[in-house]
This record gives structure tokens, sequence and C-alpha cells, in this order.
């Protein structure tokens, strides 16, 4: 891609709360498949975690229940702020959320108060894993896709009695971060942008891998090739093979 800076998604996300919140000290991050925890102290990072395999904490969860409940995850959170008496689903896990979900179904329970119940789950999940053992501190900026979901929003506020800020284009903080991040980069050197443009993505690409036997260790170094030509190597313990193959 010709990237002219690299960094991670923790820094980006961060990057692009502090360009919209310049004072927020605590970043909830809720995707699709991962979620993300970030301590900020004095405009720095200073901490912070990522979920594990477990999907209970992320939009997917909620995608699974509502597609069980046969809503659109659109009206998810809508429907969850008309919950007055919300039912307690058990969040643990997405099986057992999904078994508890059926049960209290069975039960005769008001859709709308099992759908407001699978989002205090989903908040309790995440404060229990992501943000378990860490200091959470106002302002809190709530982004990823999920913040469009206002009845996640109002369990948050609910459990940590604070209120929960949600930017705008917060589905795509970390783009945003990264592009903050990239034009201050360009603007502090002065030098011309290396990035090749959208039309990389029109390229021939391919992939390869190869047992190196340049020494008894016999690692598989994995081969990316652009237009026929090596661009990537990866996997082995040293850098032997690679160099001599990727120059």
């Amino acid at each position: 891609m010709g990237a002219d800076v690299v960094k991670n998604e923790i820094t980006a996300q961060a990057v692009a709360a502090l360009h919209y919140v310049p004072d927020v000290r605590t970043i909830i991050e809720i995707g699709g498949q991962d979620s993300k925890f970030i301590v900020i102290r004095d405009g720095m990072v200073v901490d912070f975690a990522m979920n594990t395999v477990c999907a209970a904490g992320t939009g997917s969860f909620l995608d699974q229940q509502a597609s069980r409940l046969n809503i659109r995850i659109e009206d998810f959170g809508e429907q969850a702020l008309q919950s007055k008496t919300p039912v307690h689903i058990a969040g643990g896990c997405t099986v057992f959320a999904e078994s508890d979900m059926i049960h209290k179904q069975q039960m005769g329970y008001r859709a709308k108060d099992i759908i407001y119940g699978l989002c205090q789950a989903l908040v309790r999940n995440y404060l229990n894993n992501v943000g378990l053992g860490r200091e959470i501190r106002p302002p809190i900026v709530f982004q990823g896709g999920v913040a469009f979901n206002r009845g996640i929003i109002r369990a948050f506020e609910e459990s940590l009695k604070a209120k929960v800020i949600v930017p705008p284009h917060h589905e795509v903080m970390g783009a945003i971060g990264a592009a903050l991040l990239a034009r201050e980069e360009m603007s502090s050197n002065g030098k011309a942008t290396a990035f090749r443009g959208f039309e990389v993505s029109e390229a021939s690409y391919g992939i390869s891998s190869f047992e190196c036997k340049a020494c008894p260790t016999i690692c598989d170094v994995a081969k990316v090739f652009r237009d026929g030509k090596v661009i990537a190597c990866w996997g082995g313990r040293c850098d032997l093979e690679e160099r001599m193959i990727c120059g």
C-alpha cells in the first residue's frame, strides 16, 4: 500500500477520540468482532485491553440474538429503550446467553425486556472482562459500530453512573485516527507521500509457502506476491531465508 506511517489500532482509536473529545480519560470501543478498553491520562495512552476469543461482548453477539428474535438489528436499540423491567440474561458467553434468552422467551417475558436484558448482559460482560481491574474515569467516549445501539449506551450509563459520549463518525474512528496520524507525519517530514493509491487493490496478488532448510529449525515461511514480485515474507524464526528471498 505504501503507507506513510504504521501505527497500531489502539493508538489510532485514541488519537481519533482525543480529536473529538480532548479531555477524554476512558475509551470504550466495541465493534462487530472485538472490543477494546483504553485508558487516557493527560492526552496519553497509559493502559489498554482487548477482548479474548469470546465474542459475547461484541456486536456479533447482538446480531445473533436479533436474528433469533426475528427483529432487525437497526431496531434493537429503540426496542431496548422501551423496557421498564429488563430481564436478567446470563451473558458470560454466547452459548449460555442464547440458552437463557430462549428460556426467558418460553417463560413469556416481553421481547423488549429480553432485548434490554441482552444489552445489559453485553455491558456486564465487557466491564467484567475487558474493563476488569481498570479505573474508569469520565469523560467516557464510546466508539465502534455498537455505539449506534442506544440500548447499549443506556446500559453503560446506568452501570457506570456517568454520561457516555458518542462522537460523530464513531463507527470509523480507527480510520479517522489513522488519517490524522498520517497527516501529522507528512506535515512534519515534508516528504511526498508513498501511498500507491486505491488502484493497488486491482493488482494481481498471490501467496505461497515453503519450508526453509537453511538450519535445523525448518521454519514455514510464507511469501506474498504482487504482479509476480515478492513483496513480503514472514514466518521464519530468523531472517536468513527471508533475507535471501525478499532482499
